[in-house]
């Protein structure tokens, strides 16, 4: 059996090591440099003033990787077979502050939303490592936030993802809209001609 052949399973972020999690990233380019915190950084904070040590610090706090126990983590990770090859940040709307800030207009351009709202999560992130990408990972990743939102009390589920696929890899980390419709989920505005709100209710 090759790896191609293997089961991709999704497991909540806590339940995987740390050491799986830093695989996925890498040690270079804009995953390893960003570690899941564009959307997490406070007012005033940013990628200049915050070292990538700290932001690495920062997601495996959040995520709590190595805890199965936990009833926390920021997200999940993909496996290939035994394999660690993806990621994907989903948590309650309010946990990105970066998000709420008035400065990011994708996900409120033209929509009259609670910004305090607990019960609205959102995927913030779609990775998949280099070397397995187009083989299904993101598409299960995204179908996973789904239950895993529900199960914790969401009422809906949001993402924020890209109407092209003609972008650069930075840009891809929010994911697509195919991947998104994929899992069920619905498109309710288009903020811009390359970014897509979409939504799916509990």
């Amino acid at each position: 059996m090759t790896a191609a052949d293997d089961p991709i399973s999704v497991v909540p972020a806590n339940q995987a090591s740390w050491e799986d999690l830093e695989t996925v990233l890498g040690t270079r380019g804009p995953a390893a440099q960003c570690q899941c915190q564009r959307y997490k950084l406070e007012r005033k904070e940013s990628f200049a003033s915050v070292p990538v040590e700290e932001r690495a610090f920062r997601l495996r706090q959040q995520a709590d990787c190595g805890h199965p126990e936990s009833d926390t983590t920021s997200g999940l990770v993909a496996y290939l077979g035994v394999e660690p090859v993806g990621w994907c940040a989903v948590e309650p709307r309010t946990a990105y502050a970066g998000l709420l800030r008035n400065s990011n207009r994708v996900a409120w351009l033209g929509r009259d939303e609670d910004r305090a709202d607990e019960s609205i999560w959102a995927v913030t992130c779609v990775f998949t490592r280099a070397g397995f990408r187009r083989d299904g990972v993101s598409r299960a990743l995204v179908r996973a936030t789904v239950d895993f939102a529900r199960e914790r009390g969401a009422m809906a589920l949001e993402g924020y993802p890209m109407t092209t696929t003609n972008a650069i890899d930075e840009e891809l980390h929010v994911g697509t809209v195919t991947t998104f419709a994929a899992a069920g989920f619905t498109e309710v505005s288009r903020p811009t001609l390359r970014r897509a709100v979409m939504r799916i209710d509990f």
